[in-house]
């Protein structure tokens, strides 16, 4: 089902009224000012700079003279068209209509814009700089750095570069021609891996190449018509790559761009909208019935756009603001659009929600860069485990990090008193290994579902081993019943100093089930050996049993101290390890921990909305759902670029926790059971095609408390699928 156009009447005044625009690499961000310019940032997944900083490329402004786009002269109307990706700009002035039509080719690295009016003009495509010399960065605009060696440094930002190499197009890069990461391994007691591994930031070149046909370059920084015309069409082709040289980065970029201008613009752009209507038709939620309900519905397609516009690229979706951060002239001091709050760095917290969404939306391929994050940084988590832990055959990532799997040098720590090597210094993750357990989870419920083996032979397989191994060396100690003591440690963020937490209970008891209950032909037996005698080590979860009162809640951990976060720790046993919730066993167990959590809160990257959904609690789920999808940032004309938050616009975070949880709500697998409408509202109508366990599709309508429709692919898995029972769902 093809979603609807989101229409504006309006131009903007800034970049604060853009819009969001991808293929899942580049990015760009488009607004039409009053004046009739078309502006747009343009951004790619992975313009690493010197420092670790995800930057953007550049702006580019396109003017007309005269402009036939220029407000209150006529309708203008500003056309997102999700159905296939693009952007629609039209002038109507009576039966005339000029019009500018926008894409990032799905298909090829390239950004597209077409050009029709009224009255022959004369147009100018000028790009806009901002890193024009190097200078210091100031205090205000650098937060959370990973670059930096000392408290005393300060990160250096370098300049662009114009190279004025073609007589017919604009051309210009940012190269790093200097690297925090030998500094950054040396700081953190990696200095031997310098010989091992390979700087993934020195000689890195990004940035583009601007030219169309009939067009000619004025100046190093623009092109022109040379004479006045109705039509006009011009791309502008991106590469990030490491060459040794300049030279070498132009050379391959000419080529690339050779490549993608030898296929006619009407073919293109007809592939590109081939690929824009399958995503589509992979699956979707429509929902109707009342306001809040086609909020909801537009927020979940909104957001799920977003994620596809930014989540095929090289790395893996930055949780603070994807690769539409743009300029900021109402913050003190004003932010260019290099800008994110805490910086290039990675948290896995944070970042995990947009991949928990893509499972039952099908979005498997945009899966492909988080795992290969992990995947890449694996050689350097396992020499830190040997060095700095001395676990032979483990691996031990931080809970933030680079993209290379380093520490951020901020939470590692300047002084580190008392701290050990591959120990931070930031006490919010001292000892929060937690992560590498939920991302196992993660590759274990996409197998699940996907029924790719690929994803256990090259991914699951490749990190689990490790993972459980640091675990099993780092905690060796054994309480009185032969089970391992998980100290020192702690509870998410929450509580700093922790005994037996309850997210790494869960964690591995959820994991090490699900890995054993791989194929045998998937599964070696000795891994399976080694992981049956992990498990009978695991503690039970901690619980704490109001016999008055007859029930009985889990606790954070067996013993932890005063709260320094807004987390609910002892809540990972319903999400994202699903041992309590609709249709189990204890469901009283999980409700009552729900009922006695201390924060009751949704936002950013809180989970409420998503735990009262699996727990069957509609009015929760539904109140926090509403929510989350109905405050977007105040600042920003998209309706889905949501936060600030904890975080930064658009917060992805946000936009997923509320996905995630719609998804539960509609429904839930356990196994091979599927439950349908766990915690749905009566009044709410569905239209629905989401993904289960074992390659199969759910298709139906829904309203009034039942399933109307059902369509479920193989038919052979229709008796596994029939309504939840729970007090708490909808039809009880």
């Amino acid at each position: 089902m093809l979603p609807e156009p989101l229409v504006w009447t309006t131009p903007s005044d800034d970049s604060s009224g853009s819009m969001p625009l991808g293929n899942g690499d580049i990015g760009v961000n488009v607004w039409v000012e009053q004046n009739g310019d078309l502006l747009f940032y343009l951004s790619k997944t992975d313009a690493w700079d010197e420092n670790a900083r995800l930057l953007k490329l550049g702006r580019i402004r396109v003017s007309f003279h005269p402009s036939p786009f220029i407000a209150g002269a006529g309708v203008f109307l500003q056309n997102l068209d999700l159905a296939s990706g693009a952007i629609r700009i039209k002038f109507e002035l009576g039966s005339q209509q000029s019009s500018i039509l926008v894409w990032v080719d799905a298909n090829r690295p390239v950004v597209r814009v077409e050009v029709s009016t009224i009255q022959p003009c004369q147009a100018r495509i000028a790009l806009e700089l901002w890193r024009e010399e190097q200078r210091f960065r100031g205090e205000a605009e650098g937060h959370f750095p990973a670059g930096l060696r000392s408290s005393e440094d300060r990160e250096m930002v370098y300049p662009d570069r114009l190279l004025a190499v073609m007589d017919d197009a604009v051309l210009w890069c940012h190269r790093n021609v200097s690297s925090c990461w030998a500094a950054t391994l040396e700081h953190q007691d990696m200095a031997d891996w310098k010989r091992q591994g390979r700087d993934p930031l020195r000689n890195r070149t990004f940035g583009a190449m601007l030219r169309g046909q009939g067009l000619v370059r004025d100046g190093d920084r623009m092109l022109r018509t040379p004479v006045p015309s109705t039509r006009m069409a011009f791309g502008i082709h991106l590469l990030t790559a490491q060459t040794e040289t300049v030279e070498e980065w132009v050379d391959v970029l000419g080529r690339q761009a050779d490549l993608s201008d030898a296929m006619p613009l009407d073919q293109a752009f007809d592939e590109h909208t081939v690929w824009w209507h399958a995503f589509w038709n992979r699956s979707w939620i429509h929902i109707s019935g009342t306001p809040e309900a086609e909020t909801v519905s537009r927020g979940y397609e909104l957001q799920r756009f977003v994620t596809a516009c930014g989540g095929r690229g090289a790395y893996p979706i930055k949780f603070n603001g994807s690769i539409f951060t743009v300029d900021s002239k109402a913050t003190t001091p004003p932010y260019d659009a290099d800008y994110r709050r805490w910086g290039g760095g990675y948290w896995f917290q944070n970042t995990r929600l947009m991949y928990w969404a893509m499972i039952m939306s099908g979005d498997f391929d945009m899966m492909e860069p988080l795992f290969k994050l992990y995947l890449d940084a694996l050689p350097l988590a396992t020499e830190r485990a040997r060095k700095c832990f001395g676990i032979e055959d483990a691996a031990v990532f931080p809970e933030t990090m680079t993209f290379w799997g380093a520490f951020l040098n901020r939470d590692y720590g300047y002084h580190r008193a008392g701290c050990a090597p591959g120990i931070s210094e930031n006490t919010y993750i001292h000892r929060y290994w937690q992560g590498m357990l939920e991302l196992l989870a993660i590759i274990l419920d996409a197998y699940a579902v996907s029924g790719d083996d690929r994803l256990v032979q090259t991914a699951l397989l490749v990190l689990a081993p490790p993972f459980l191994r640091f675990y099993c060396g780092m905690f060796p100690r054994r309480d009185d019943s032969g089970k391992m003591i998980i100290s020192p440690s702690q509870s998410l963020e929450t509580w700093h100093v922790a005994v037996n937490p309850s997210p790494d209970i869960a964690g591995l008891r959820w994991v090490l089930n699900g890995l054993l209950s791989l194929p045998d032909r998937l599964l070696p037996e000795e891994l399976r050996k080694e992981w049956q005698a992990l498990r009978d080590l695991i503690p039970p979860l901690p619980t704490r049993t109001y016999r008055q009162e007859k029930r009985t809640v889990i606790l954070p951990a067996l013993q932890y101290d005063q709260t320094t976060n807004r987390e609910n720790p002892e809540l990972y046993a319903i999400f994202p390890y699903r041992i309590f919730g609709v249709g189990k066993s204890d469901l009283d167990i999980g409700i009552a921990t729900w009922e006695d959590r201390r924060f009751v809160e949704t936002g950013g990257w809180q989970q409420e909305a998503i735990h009262a959904a699996m727990l069957g609690r509609m009015e929760e789920a539904k109140s926090a759902v509403v929510k989350n999808f109905s405050t977007s940032h105040a600042g920003s004309r998209f309706p889905a670029f949501w936060g600030p938050n904890f975080d930064w616009t658009p917060d992805q975070s946000h936009g997923s926790v509320a996905a995630i949880a719609l998804q539960q709500m509609l429904m839930q697998y356990d196994g091979a059971d599927i439950r349908l409408l766990p915690a749905w509202p009566r009044d709410w109508r569905v239209e629905f095609k989401l993904y289960a366990p074992g390659g199969t599709l759910v298709e139906g309508r829904a309203g009034d408390g039942g399933i109307q429709e059902l369509r479920v692919t193989p038919e052979t898995r229709r008796s596994d699928v029939h309504m939840a029972e729970t007090d708490n769902a909808t039809g009880a």
